[in-house]
């Protein structure tokens, strides 16, 4: 049977995607093709569990796996090993001191060799939602050089995260932890982890029907979050904690 791909336009008029449900099984959650890293196109397809996933060889590619990972806040498992980590650490976390350091940081190759999937359009797109309010990093700091973090996009009171880094041990796994209190302080309700891996199941992530997380965000994307809830230190009292 021929498969057949949505096309989308290169053009900023219009971010409209296919549904989500319409996404190939193979290769899994493979969507759309085409269109631009527009920040208004990417909120868009955030905000109904859509991401673009692609190399500096292929044109932008949108996906929407079948079943997503995600990591509730307060599901984050913390090991043994990770506790005596946090319990000695001695790093600075911060909140949007240097997303653009971050970003590069993840971009660079890993210790297999291997590149990552974020090309330089990708880093300016997410760079400029960053600027805008709408992604932002965590970082961890050792006598002020940068030795890990993550960053991901915030809509109403979901978490997309996007990618993480480490220059020394733990590093990065001491930035989520970070991250998922200071989500449970501000009444997050999820962070979505996108596709499954051993690495983030170890951290209590849970694979969840695609339905289900659509309805996810359904529900909690359009919820607002006070202004200052991305401040390192908010000034106003965080929200009463209230049930999922």
């Amino acid at each position: 049977m021929e498969t057949l791909l949505y096309w989308i336009a290169e053009q900023r008029t219009t971010c409209g995607f296919p549904a989500a449900e319409q996404a190939l099984e193979e290769p899994d959650g493979l969507l759309a093709i085409g269109g631009d890293l527009g920040s208004r196109r990417l909120l868009e397809a955030y905000r109904h569990g859509i991401f673009p996933w692609y190399d500096s060889t292929q044109p932008i590619l949108w996906w929407s796996p079948n079943p997503r990972s995600v990591l509730f806040p307060e599901g984050l498992v913390i090991s043994r090993s990770l506790r005596r980590s946090l319990n000695r650490c001695a790093y600075e976390i911060t909140i949007d001191r240097s997303f653009p350091e971050v970003i590069q940081a993840c971009a660079e190759p890993r210790k297999d060799g291997q590149g990552t999937w974020l090309t330089p359009a990708m880093i300016d797109a997410y760079t400029a939602l960053h600027r805008e309010g709408h992604a932002h990093s965590i970082e961890a700091w050792n006598d002020d050089r940068l030795i890990g973090g993550l960053y991901g996009i915030c809509i109403g009171r979901v978490f997309f995260a996007e990618s993480m880094f480490s220059r020394r041990p733990d590093a990065s796994k001491i930035c989520l932890v970070r991250l998922a209190k200071h989500l449970l302080t501000w009444d997050f309700k999820l962070i979505d982890c996108q596709v499954h891996s051993q690495h983030i199941e170890r951290l209590g992530a849970l694979r969840i029907p695609r339905s289900q997380f659509i309805a996810m965000l359904d529900r909690w994307c359009p919820a607002t979050i006070s202004e200052n809830a991305w401040q390192s230190n908010p000034q106003d009292r965080p929200p009463a904690r209230r049930s999922i």
